[in-house]
């Protein structure tokens, strides 16, 4: 994605903003914040509308993707590092197996993971988010949206996903990753897997999980959820295993006209 497409922009509905007209604050901190002037009781209302948009929009995108992997990563990795690597590697052996790939659709792993999808011919779509500081979408997507609200694009990177894999990331990969597994425990979401790949970076994370079991926070079961591995191979067998056979899905990998649309992106 060339040209206009890699300068500075910002959606507001429908419309793209570029470059200074970027707005100062996103519609989270405008929606979360009650401080200020009582307007607020009038104009939230009818956020509600918008909210509803923009799941009507996220719906449109993915309803028809297939069978699919949410992969969840640092935005700040960079080409060449050793988890950049990892997450393109996976991204192609899940696409091979016949998984599309759904990603944040922003840089670091997300870029990564949806490079290694659009390298072997598989679908690769991404859920951006509108952020204080620019974040555009990666160059490697077939198709994406951008959200507002960070609530509505965890619900997209969780409903139309069979697993979930995880790479090195900060809080909001943490986030993401206990938002699935929460969803999981409690029988909100199907038993699909969550693999955590990078063992050494998730060394720390995977010891306060056992103390939440060892201290009774979590049931022993509840720690079965999790998956650790740094071998692609034994990360796409353990998918095929928990997430396919078992709900008798019948992976593939197609790309629909009526997915893709007349004009593509």
């Amino acid at each position: 994605m060339g040209g206009a497409n890699t300068r500075r922009v910002r959606r507001q509905g429908p419309v793209t903003l570029r470059d200074k007209q970027i707005p100062a604050t996103t519609t989270d901190q405008r929606l979360l914040d009650r401080r200020g002037p009582s307007d607020w009781v009038h104009t939230d209302p009818w956020r509600v509308m918008r909210i509803q948009a923009e799941f009507v929009e996220g719906f449109g995108l993915l309803a028809e993707l297939g069978i699919a992997v949410s992969i969840f990563g640092s935005a700040r990795s960079k080409p060449g590092s050793a988890e950049y690597e990892l997450a393109d590697d996976i991204a192609a052996g899940l696409v091979k197996a016949g998984y599309a790939i759904i990603t944040g659709g922003g840089p670091g792993i997300m870029e990564a993971a949806n490079r290694g999808a659009k390298e072997v011919g598989g679908r690769s779509v991404g859920c951006n988010i509108e952020l204080p500081h620019e974040q555009s979408a990666n160059p490697y997507l077939d198709r994406f949206v951008t959200l507002r609200h960070f609530f509505v694009r965890k619900t997209m990177l969780v409903k139309y996903s069979y697993a979930f894999v995880v790479l090195p990331g900060g809080f909001g990969t943490l986030d993401e990753m206990f938002e699935a597994l929460t969803l999981i425990q409690t029988g909100k979401l199907e038993d699909f897997p969550v693999i955590l790949m990078g063992a050494d970076y998730w060394r720390e994370q995977v010891a306060m999980i056992h103390k939440m079991a060892d201290a009774g926070m979590i049931s022993n079961e509840d720690f079965q959820l999790l998956y650790v591995t740094d071998s692609v191979e034994e990360a796409v067998n353990f998918l095929l295993d928990k997430a396919i056979k078992p709900f008798g899905l019948k992976p593939g990998i197609r790309k629909p006209k009526s997915w893709l649309g007349e004009r593509g992106l």
